[in-house]
Formats: C-alpha cells, structure tokens, sequence
C-alpha cells in the first residue's frame, strides 16, 4: 500500500486536501490530529464511499478511543492498512457535522474564553481552561430554552448548559463520557433543570456514585432529531470541541452510518 502524505497548515488546507482526494477518487483518506481535525475531514467524507483512518494525534483522542481504534501511532498506522471499514453514525446541527457532541452554554463559554487567554496571554491550554472554567462559573449564565424531540410538543427549560452527544453517552461511574457504540441511530440529549453552583456539584458527585438516573432535576433523552430555540437569534454552539456562532433555532439530527471508519477487526 502506497501513501501519499500532505501536511495542512489550517483547517481550511485540510478540507481542501480532503476535497481533492475525493474527487480523486482515493479509496481511502487518512487523518491525523485531535478531535478537531477528525471532525474537518470527517464531514468532507461523511455520505461517501470512501474509507477513513484515523491517526489519533491529539491530546484527548475521543473519537478514536470510542471506535477501539490503537493511541499508539505505529498501531494506529497498522489499523489504517489492516483493519475493517466499519459504518458509525454522524451528528449534524444546521448543516455542521459532530462525532462526538455538541453542547450549548457552560463549555462553549469556556472554550472561547480559553482560546482568548491562550492567544492574548500566552497561557498554556490546561491552566487557561482552568480559569475559563472558574470564570464561567463565576457568572453562571443561564439559558432560556425550547425544543421539540421528532418534530413533537414543545418542553421549556431553564439550564446552564445542553449537551448532544452522537449516541449514547455513559454520564456514570468511572466510564462517564464513553459511549460503548457509535451506530445506534440516535442522538441523546443531556439537560440539568435550573441548577445551582452547589446543584451542578451535586449532579457530578452523583454521576461519579452512579446514581444521576436518579436526579429528578436532569433529564435524558433519546431522538433521532430535535429542534432547540431560544430568545436569542444568534447562539455559540460547540461541536467536537470547536465553537461556531449559529442562527437559531437549531436543527440536529442523526445521520446512521453516514460515515466510514477503518477499524480494528
């Protein structure tokens, strides 16, 4: 098997070099990166034919993690010329795909402010997501929202932060955030109803004892689409991580095996 390497100087060059070897006709496309770059490639593959390898680079590697495929990079290689394209799921909110989640509130928040003390201050990525984290917390913004499951009636809630996660999450004991498949056909909805700084605390503390099914003031839902609105006619939406401001209301749905992945046999 022979590889042809190219190196992307920016998320724009990476889809454009993931657009030429489409329309190339390459049987298979590789990527190596974090979350972020999977995702830019991924929806340039997403409802095609073609292959994808995934070379996890980045320091959280959820998508590669959930699909068993190696962290070491020579495995992972090895994976790319052995293994099996297998057909998984891909989220899609106004026309912008996710693999792993989106959510509203809180983390997209954080991540912009984070970002900004990485670009103005020169803070390395884990301490300015610590005080990211204690500065949103310190606000505590709450969001007024809306949404509708399958095109059904209509529930309001008032909530810090909405997370949508491509299948089924684990929000449980030591595995919380896994997802133990990725071709499900469903997006699942996590919403904590009007919880304060203490109430969030209490809801981790919960899910760390296994017992956030028992929360009455969190709600867990699965839909194959929704409809999220608010009062505000512009909202910052995190999708694997990378925050983009988007008109409401927003429209997510699942998209069943829309997405190739070589994985492990």
């Amino acid at each position: 098997m022979q590889a042809r390497v190219t190196l992307a100087g920016s998320g724009e060059e990476m889809i454009a070099a993931a657009k030429a070897a489409l329309a190339e006709g390459l049987l298979i496309v590789v990527a190596g990166g974090g979350d972020g770059t999977i995702n830019a490639v991924a929806s340039v593959l997403a409802g095609t034919d073609t292959a994808f390898g995934v070379l996890p680079l980045g320091t959280l590697n959820h998508f590669a993690k959930d699909m068993g495929i190696p962290l070491d990079l020579d495995d992972a290689v090895a994976n790319v010329a052995q293994g099996t394209p297998r057909r998984v799921d891909v989220g899609e909110v106004n026309e912008r795909i996710f693999l792993n989640n989106s959510s509203l509130g809180l983390y997209p928040d954080i991540v912009r402010d984070r970002e900004k003390q990485q670009r103005r201050l020169g803070r390395g990525k884990w301490l300015a997501a610590l005080w990211a984290a204690i500065g949103a917390l310190r606000r505590y913004p709450f969001l007024h929202i809306s949404f509708t499951l399958d095109g059904g009636r209509a529930h309001t809630r008032r909530t810090p932060f909405v997370f949508i996660g491509n299948n089924e999450y684990t929000m449980e004991g030591f595995s919380i955030g896994e997802r133990s498949r990725l071709d499900g056909g469903s997006l699942s909805l996590y919403v904590a109803q009007r919880p304060g700084r203490l109430g969030l605390l209490r809801l981790a503390w919960s899910a760390l004892r296994g017992r956030l099914a028992q929360e009455r003031d969190f709600d867990v839902l699965s839909t194959a689409s929704m409809e999220i609105d608010t009062h505000h006619p512009r909202l910052r939406v995190a999708t694997d991580g990378e925050v983009t401001v988007m008109a409401t209301p927003l429209r997510y749905r699942i998209r069943p095996g829309a997405l190739r992945v070589i994985a492990p046999k």
